[in-house]
């Protein structure tokens, strides 16, 4: 039998991501495709595929968040990805900020 988690009271209120919060950790870089807000952060209660090797994040590891700039309001939770620091900092043989 599956055991719930009591980490989450499923019951109470959602909370809205907090957009102010977001843009003000996150840095600005170019990434694939165009310019990506990009953000630092320890994987949570989940396991992440990093796209730039299809390799597994880890449950507690660090690691990139990256989102298109353009796509925040539209959609851009969804549209946020995974990466191993090191497969972000590769992306183009090197590291490119604006």
């Amino acid at each position: 039998m599956a055991r719930r988690s009591s980490k989450r009271n499923y019951r109470a209120a959602h909370v809205p991501l907090n957009m102010d919060r977001l843009r003000s950790v996150a840095r600005e870089e170019a990434g694939p495709g165009g310019r990506y807000q990009v953000q630092e952060t320890k994987a949570g209660e989940n396991s992440y595929v990093c796209p730039g090797c299809g390799g597994s994040i880890a449950v507690g590891t660090w690691h990139v968040v990256a989102w298109p700039i353009d796509s925040l309001l539209d959609g851009g939770v969804r549209a946020r990805r995974h990466w191993h620091s090191g497969c972000w900092k590769a992306r183009f043989g090197r590291s490119r900020t604006f």
